[in-house]
Formats: structure tokens, sequence, C-alpha cells
């Protein structure tokens, strides 16, 4: 008899660390959601494992690989808790890190701040070395000179390294010369080289990247190593997956050596699984919303793909104004936070308004309705009082919700303060997060040149689906998709994505002027390289790769991406490339000057292995009695009459393959309750999927379905 095998994924958020067991012969899911516990990760991956154990005894002696996700990254860098590093460069180049693009992202405040650079400039320290803008060495590296400086670092006392020397992306002779020195005469220190790191023009953004690297590379690495160890004690023999910010998958070895690749991890996996479903059900453009216990994310997917970008910022001093953070050029999917989470703390702002966010009560003290000590309202405090959330069958009934606190909580500070009544100040939280998330995914589409009146919203997170509702109105959008497990929605979203990596190079060429017989060689060496990445997920299975060129108009700032067929570049023409660049240049602004010369900049390649079997096993439920999905009614407050009206609510559960349930309504499952307004109704598919349809209208009127 064939053994029963299984597949784990754990995402690790800001409030509640999620999990999804999946069984690989029939498709059945197990679920569970554990507080996260900040102090250390693994603790919660650990005591979320021993709970799900409880359901399904003896798992992790078959579950072949377990794939995680895991926000330690980018907390160590916005809380400044990573490693003390520090960054050896060109002469006359120590402050690259703080001039930057000498860019004001505010011009009219005078006031405005900047983030402290990742390495301090006394830890900041120059080689005289150089190399020219096509590879040519003009000076070597000192070994002496290095050995100096090794020492100036061992005194200060420094975990880690970044080494980043300028024009290194063509040539970096100097700094593998430099890195033979390091590992021979200080093995102890981490190392991180911009050639490895990020190989590409931009010295401020590959300067940052590199040091930021290193920066959270010691701490990585001890978790990781950490986290391995506490897996294998509870019974785990198979592989370790990382989820990247790029949409894939990479082992635990690469995740080490690249923790800047793993920024984004935990959100990235909710899109990932949107794309998943739209394909699933053939919706072209879908808007994925992830709202979780401390952040909210959305991405829009059009015609099917999520797009990617090459440089995205973190730790930003003001949260939502673009130049305010550190630059991070690798790939990641185009994500945008437009807001806060269900522990975003509402309080009265110096001009004596509603705030809501951007801190968050996170996991400890959390909500005042957690009874951890939190006394500060929430987005999470308001739900509850709105009667969206139940009390008594929050996680399932394993953790009870204290609704006097809350009501406590909002009352002293919030409605005192503004002269009004409790439920008022409730719905005023709640409808004030959506309204500021409304207005950052409005403007979020415009720049996509997407439409929000025909775009069909994928709800996920523990407080996704609580807020689609509210948001779909305010953004105009026909349709939800609420998918099964929702609430864990990233963590089954690892299932949905590839084992991949993506590896690019600079190499600034004229059209004119290249040699595609050389380009096609730069594009094999990337391509082994990143097979030598996967080799030991691989297998024996066939390598996928795909190509995109970054080009430009000689003199231009920004590159256009264009991704192109995998034949050997050789046998295109240069009258080929030239096209493809002008109808991708006028897709996306309008128009395109034939008569300017481009230029070839950067080299992309992602590998990737083939698909990995996964889909959504279909309701096995043969009920069809809609009354037995009731567990009653209880009054919640109505967007459309501003006062509590009965709403009925069901277990989803127990609901079946074209259930039709009218709003008013509430559906509720272990890790998140859905709400559907009184001019809303909603219809399950033979998968357990929710599509909830706003003003009445049908779901095929926003092309948002068709059911294979």
């Amino acid at each position: 008899m064939e053994q029963t095998t299984y597949r784990l994924g754990c995402d690790i958020g800001g409030t509640f660390t999620d999990f999804v067991l999946v069984n690989n012969k029939t498709g059945e899911f197990y679920t569970n959601k554990c507080l996260t516990t900040p102090s250390d990760p693994s603790d919660a991956v650990e005591q979320g494992i021993r709970e799900l154990n409880e359901t399904k005894p003896g798992f992790m002696d078959t579950v072949e690989e377990v794939i995680h996700g895991t926000t330690l990254v980018i907390n160590a860098i916005i809380e400044r808790k990573g490693a003390k590093t520090g960054l050896i460069t060109t002469k006359g180049f120590r402050d690259v890190l703080e001039l930057g693009r000498e860019i004001r992202y505010d011009a009219y405040d005078i006031f405005s701040e900047y983030p402290e650079p990742i390495v301090s400039r006394a830890l900041r320290m120059e080689i005289d070395e150089r190399l020219t803008a096509d590879g040519r060495v003009l000076k070597g590296v000192d070994e002496k000179e290095v050995l100096k400086v090794l020492e100036q670092f061992e005194a200060a006392g420094i975990e880690s390294l970044a080494v980043c020397f300028i024009n290194s992306y063509e040539n970096p002779v100097n700094e593998k010369k430099i890195k033979n020195i390091i590992e021979n005469k200080a093995p102890d220190l981490f190392l991180s080289t911009s050639f490895e790191v990020l190989p590409q023009i931009r010295e401020y953004e590959r300067t940052c990247t590199t040091a930021v690297n290193a920066y959270v590379k010691p701490i990585t690495y001890r978790y990781l190593e950490k986290l391995k160890t506490r897996l294998e004690t509870i019974g785990f023999e198979g592989k370790l997956f990382i989820m990247l910010s790029s949409g894939g998958i990479t082992s635990v070895d690469t995740a080490r050596e690249f923790p800047v690749r793993i920024i984004e991890s935990g959100p990235t996996a909710a899109v990932i699984a949107s794309q998943y479903y739209g394909k699933m059900f053939d919706i072209k453009d879908m808007f994925c919303f992830d709202m979780g216990g401390t952040t909210a994310k959305s991405c829009l997917i059009q015609k099917g793909h999520a797009g990617l970008v090459s440089t995205f910022e973190v730790g930003r001093v003001q949260r939502f104004k673009k130049g305010s953070g550190l630059p991070i050029q690798v790939p990641v999917v185009d994500l945008m936070e437009i807001g806060a989470g269900g522990g975003s703390i509402a309080k009265i702002s110096t001009l004596g308004l509603l705030a809501v966010g951007p801190e968050s009560a996170g996991a400890d003290p959390g909500p005042a309705c957690y009874k951890q000590g939190g006394e500060n309202p929430t987005v999470t405090d308001a739900d509850l009082v709105l009667g969206y959330l139940d009390p008594k069958f929050f996680l399932g009934g394993t953790m009870a919700l204290d609704l006097e606190l809350s009501k406590k909580a909002i009352e002293e500070k919030i409605a005192q303060p503004l002269g009004t009544t409790m439920v008022e100040a409730a719905f005023g939280i709640h409808n004030l997060i959506n309204e500021t998330m409304a207005a950052a995914a409005k403007t979020h589409i415009a720049e996509k040149g997407g439409n929000p009146n025909i775009i069909t919203m994928s709800a996920f997170g523990g407080a996704g689906p609580v807020h689609a509702y509210g948001l779909a109105r305010k953004i105009g959008a026909p349709a939800i998709m609420v998918p099964p497990l929702a609430g864990v929605g990233s963590a089954l979203g690892f299932f949905t994505a590839p084992v991949a990596f993506d590896l690019s190079r600079s190499h600034r060429v004229a059209l004119d002027d290249a040699d595609f017989k050389e380009l096609e060689q730069l594009f094999n060496a990337l391509e082994q390289e990143s097979a030598g990445i996967l080799e030991d997920a691989a297998k024996g299975q066939e390598v996928i790769y795909e190509r995109t060129l970054l080009m430009r108009f000689v003199g231009q700032g920004a590159e256009t991406d264009l991704v192109i067929e995998t034949k050997a570049f050789d046998k295109f023409s240069k009258e080929d490339i030239r096209r493809l660049f002008d109808e991708e240049y006028k897709r996306l602004y309008g128009r395109t000057y034939h008569e300017t010369p481009v230029e070839l900049v950067t080299f992309k390649v992602r590998a990737s292995l083939p698909k990995r079997p996964f889909s959504i096993p279909e309701l096995k439920n043969n009920n069809t009695d809609i009354q037995t999905c009731i567990k009653g009614e209880r009054p919640a407050f109505s967007y459309i009459k501003k006062d509590y009206i009965p709403f009925t609510v069901y277990d989803r559960s127990k609901l079946f393959a074209n259930a039709k349930i009218p709003g008013p309504a509430i559906i509720e499952e272990r890790e998140s309750t859905i709400v559907i307004g009184e001019d809303a109704t909603a219809e399950v598919d033979n998968f357990g999927f929710v599509w909830i349809q706003l003003n009445q209208s049908g779901i095929g009127q926003a092309g948002v379905k068709n059911d294979k």
C-alpha cells in the first residue's frame, strides 16, 4: 500500500503564524493558526506544528517538504536589529549610502527625514582600487591594504561585511580577489559581495542592497539553522524551502546566502495563489487583497499575470512616501501596501481627528480584546463591536475575545475625545481603514492602467474577508472571490509557487554596436549559474528558462522590461529587438521614438522547475438544504442603514456547491470571517470558493468566473 505523504506550508506574519497541511494523494487540507512569537519566531512554528499534530498524529514523519515564509528579514531592517556590519568600497565612494540619489521625496517639507544608512560611516572603509565603466582594471587590489582594513573591522567588532566596488558588475575581478583574501584571513566573517548579490548598474542601489544583505545575513543564517534543527527534532526528514519575494521558492542554502531576496516572503504567496486561481477560473483581471493582523497588501493581476518590479523600498521614514526608505534592487512581485491590519491602532491625531495606524498592536500585547494587556483600540476591536466577529468563535473558538474590553478602549480613547457614541466611533475606525485602503488601491490600479469596475477582488488573510465587502464598495469592484482557507491564504499559496530563482547582470551596450554572439554567452552564463542554484531541488528535472532584456533610449534614466523568446540570442536580428522594444514602449506610453537610438542595459534569466501537482479538491458535501448551514443570527452594523440589523450567520464548512446566500450574511470558518452586506449576494462553487456579487450584478457581467 502506497504511503500517504504531505506538504506543509508555514507563514509567519506580524500577528499570527499560519499553517496548511496538504495530503499529496487526496488534496485534503488541514489548517492551524497561532500567535506569532516575535522574540523567537521558531517557537510559534514548533507550537503550531505540535497543535496540528493533535489533529493529524504522526504526520511529520511523512512530510516531504516544508515551505516557509517569514517576516524576519523585513522586521530586522525596520527595527534595526540586524548584525553590526562593515562596508568596503572604492576610494572616494565611502559616502554613497548617505548621498543616495540626492532627491527630496517631499519637495515642500523642510523637516523631511531620511533613513539612517544601514552601515554607519565609521564602519565604511575605502580601498584604493578602480575599474573603468567598461570593466578594464585601472588599479588592482593591494592585499596589505585589505589586511589593514580587516584589522580595523576586527577592532570594531563587526559580524558581517559587505563589499561593493565601482563598476564591478562589468568585471568582478577585484571583488573576487578581496573575497579570497577575506575567506582566508577572516573565515568566520559573514561576507556579501555585490557581484554575487546584485551585479547591476546604479551604484547607490547596488551598494544599499549588498549592505542590507550583509546586515541581515547572520540573523537569517542562525534562524534558518535553528528552524531546521527544531523541525528535525519533531520528526521532519524532508526538504525545507523558503518563499522568495519574486514569487518562487528556493532552498535554505540560497536563502541564507541571499536573505535580501526573502524580504517580501510572506505577502508574495497570496498574490501567487490569486494568480493561480485566476488561471483556474479564466479570470484575466484580479485585485489581490491580503489583510492580516499587522499589514495589508494588494496587487493588480492583469492578463493572468502579477507584475514583477526590480526595485522596492523598505523601512520608509514616511510610510507611504516613495523615496523615504532604503532601495532594494531585487526581483519582487509588484505589491503595494495599502493600509494596515486588524491590529492597527486607532487614535486621535494632533489635529483632533480620528486616525488609524500605521502603528500596530501586533501579537503582543495585541488588540484590547485579546486580553493580553493591550489598552489601545484597534481595527479588530472595532470589527468585534460592530458584530462582524463572534467573540466565542475567534480562531474556531480556541481564542475567546473580550467584547467589553473592546468597548471600553473605543469609548475611552476615541468616542469620548470626539464627543460621539461608542458605536459611531467603532464604525468610524472600520470605515476609515477601508477608506485609506480604497484611496491607495484606486491609485495603484490607475497607475497600472487597470479599471476597478471590471476587476474581481480576491480576499485573503484573517481580516481580508471581513473588510473586502466595504473595500469593494468604495473602489467600485463588482465582485469578490473568497477562496477556501482564505485566512491562511499565504500558507496555502506556497503550494502554487514554482521552485525558481532570478539572476541578472548589467552590461551596457548600444543596440547598433551589440555583438549578439557575445550576449548569448552572457545569457548562457546566467542560465548555468541559476541551474546550479536549483541543482539540489531539481533532481534531474528539466530546468525552464525565461529571458528578459532591460532596454532604454540612449540617455534615458529608466529601462523597459522586454520578455523575449529563449531561443539563441544570436538568432535574433537587431531589427527584431528594436521592433519588440518599440512595440512594448508604445504599449506602455502611447508612442515611441523610432529615430532615437536604444541600448541594452541589463540581462535577466528566471530559472524554474516544472509546475508541481496541486489542485483544490471539489466539495464532497452532498447537502442541498441551506438551512442546515445556518448557525444562527446576530446583529451587525449595516453600511447602508448605519445601524445594527440582523445578519444570518453561516458555517462555511457545511456549505455545498451552488448554495446561494442572500445578504446581509456572515460566513464563519476557523481562520476568517466573510461579511456580506444587504445589497450583495453570494454563491458557492464546486470547489468551495465563495463568489460575492455587489449591487445584485451577475457574476458573468464582470467576466469573473468561468467554471471548469
